[in-house]
């Protein structure tokens, strides 16, 4: 079993991409808002300029801006590559810039993923 985690640098893509890891097999996944050091550093994210009384516009904006980290399990190394194969075909090449980051890591136990867990007990 992997944690298979993401992070998409254009979050227009969101849903197309969550949509294709379905189709890939994947059931669930948990979806971020994330920022790099870098935009940290130009400060796109941290806001210090929003009105006494903010709209709801004010909050809006810099969400569109933030990367979208996501999580989830792979049940073997098959799955991770149908993962990757379908990420890489939206997003491009990941050896490429602007496109994401992925990080495949061994998962030594897991508790919560089996919703019928619970009900066994």
């Amino acid at each position: 079993m992997y944690l298979v985690t993401f992070v998409l640098h254009d979050p227009d893509l969101l849903e197309e991409l969550l949509e294709a890891w379905n189709k890939a097999g994947v059931d669930g996944a948990t979806v971020l808002f994330s920022a790099g050091m870098d935009r940290m550093r130009q400060k796109h994210i941290i806001r210090d300029d929003l009105p006494l009384i903010p709209s709801l516009d004010d909050f809006y904006e810099a969400p569109q801006t933030l990367n979208r980290t996501i999580f989830t399990v792979a049940n073997d190394d098959a799955m991770v590559d149908a993962i990757l194969a379908v990420t890489q075909k939206l997003v491009g090449d990941l050896k490429e810039p602007d496109t994401g980051v992925m990080i495949v890591t061994p998962v030594a136990r897991a508790y919560g993923l089996d919703p019928g867990e619970a009900k066994r007990k």
